[in-house]
């Protein structure tokens, strides 16, 4: 079965809920409605891929059957869960017709899993996902890299108070400007009067006055910390379901990078949990600032 899209994984991406995020939302509404105690208890990541992936032998346990049964009424688990080819659609829908053309879904490629855009240069990314598309309706964004400018320069203090006033949540990982890391950049990227530096501070200073003027619990929501390492990437993944990557090549400036778009698809192969990750263990090793 696993060469076969199975029906479930079908059913997701015609609802637009393939990410983690969305699904595990989903799920809640269906369990409020088939027992209360079910809330919150939906798959992992993982097991959610394997689940996806055709993989899954036999079902999952009863109540997440009982929970997929109710977020997609007249399916039975046994039909959420076989190649979507050999089932008949639900009572009252109607079918494609048999000479259309199978559309393929993004990131369905194996080559390019869940890739949606790479583009040659950070100012080629900028100019199709603008700030403001990426920031004005997130609830979490999750910030690494250097000197982040895309937030601290890029986007307007006005809006970014406004998003901590209405409960979202950003976290921002700088390299830090005391440490070594940063020197060594600065060096690979040709500046002699610390240019990284200064710029960095000037960022982390300017999210630091913009949390002194927020009331308390805006205030809690922005995180900053910094780390000292080789820096790889930068990364910023907003609402768990969007990861921009950008990695920073030798000699040359973070503006000249490739940028990578991944959007999170559950595929089992993709690359929205390897970055999450990194961005997971990095701000685990970092320090508050």
């Amino acid at each position: 079965m696993a060469d076969q899209q199975i029906l479930l994984k079908t059913l997701l991406q015609q609802r637009h809920w393939q990410t983690y995020k969305t699904f595990c939302k989903e799920y809640d509404k269906a369990a409020k409605l088939v027992d209360s105690t079910l809330q919150g208890k939906w798959p992992s990541r993982a097991q959610l891929h394997r689940w996806l992936s055709g993989e899954l032998k036999g079902l999952p346990y009863s109540d997440h059957c009982r929970v997929l049964e109710k977020m997609f009424p007249g399916r039975t688990a046994e039909e959420l869960f076989s190649p979507n080819g050999h089932q008949p659609p639900p009572r009252g829908s109607i079918e494609p017709p048999r000479n259309a053309e199978p559309v393929a879904e993004p990131g369905s490629t194996p080559q390019m899993a869940d890739v949606t855009a790479v583009f040659s240069s950070r100012s080629a990314f900028a100019s199709a996902y603008p700030p403001s598309v990426l920031f004005d309706t997130a609830k979490e964004i999750n910030a690494a890299g250097l000197s982040l400018n895309v937030l601290c320069q890029s986007y307007p203090d006005h809006r970014l108070k406004r998003l901590l006033e209405n409960g979202t949540r950003i976290r921002c990982l700088f390299l830090d400007p005391k440490g070594t890391a940063i020197r060594a950049r600065e060096d690979e990227e040709g500046y002699e009067d610390g240019t990284l530096v200064t710029l960095t501070t000037l960022n982390i200073s300017m999210l630091t006055r913009l949390a002194a003027r927020l009331a308390p619990e805006a205030a809690e929501l922005l995180e900053l910390r910094v780390y000292d390492e080789t820096i790889r990437f930068n990364l910023l993944i907003v609402d768990g379901a969007t990861c921009v990557v950008q990695p920073y090549l030798p000699q040359a400036r973070g503006v000249d990078s490739p940028t990578i778009v991944i959007n999170d698809n559950t595929a089992a192969d993709g690359l929205f949990p390897v970055f999450d990750q990194v961005f997971t263990s990095m701000w685990e090793r970092s320090r508050p600032v």
